[in-house]
């Protein structure tokens, strides 16, 4: 895992339609149109903020975050329109695996903006961060998540039953999706 192609410093990563980049301060508005919407949070274990000045505090923990290199948080920007959020998250450096996550505002599902995303993480931890395996933790309710997990290659290993206890739903069953970098790249 190559630790420095990540956190050296806030790497940006691109495709034809989508940007992934920092989210700072000047995206306050978008950051809190999403954290405030409970429907992105029906399957999610993050409870939703009502308060802009929560929401402020947290932009400031993306970056703390990454500093001390526990987890990164991309903003997904469309034509510099921030759209959503992709993390890459608790790296284990001993199995050289990552798990990631990512969220989108309402208004645009449906248009592939998550699947595309998820492709462009996949592409840098891969071939820039020399990660071996990326994973995400899915509610088996989830069923646009795990389209968009299966569209990148991903394969659903496993139902982890009253696995992990989420904020604001408790204790709650996971579905687990895993990709190898020999899926992709063999």
């Amino acid at each position: 895992m190559n630790m420095e192609a990540i956190f050296q410093e806030m790497p940006t990563l691109s495709s034809e339609s989508l940007t992934l980049k920092k989210i700072t301060e000047q995206d306050l508005d978008a950051v809190f149109a999403i954290y405030d919407n409970e429907r992105i949070f029906d399957f999610c274990g993050i409870i939703p903020k009502h308060n802009k000045e929560t929401v402020r505090k947290m932009i400031g923990h993306f970056e703390r975050d990454f500093l001390k290199r526990t987890r990164v948080k991309w903003g997904i920007f469309q034509q510099n329109e921030l759209v959503g959020i992709i993390e890459a998250l608790d790296f284990n450096q001993k199995v050289n695996m990552v798990t990631v996550g990512y969220l989108i505002n309402e208004s645009y599902w449906g248009k592939g903006i998550a699947t595309e995303a998820v492709r462009v993480l996949i592409e840098f931890l891969f071939e820039k961060a020399d990660i071996n395996r990326i994973q995400a933790e899915v509610m088996p309710q989830n069923e646009n998540s795990k389209r968009v997990l299966l569209k990148n290659g991903f394969s659903k290993e496993g139902l982890l039953r009253q696995a992990t206890l989420w904020s604001g739903k408790g204790i709650v069953d996971i579905e687990l999706y895993g990709l190898l970098k020999a899926d992709i790249y063999s």
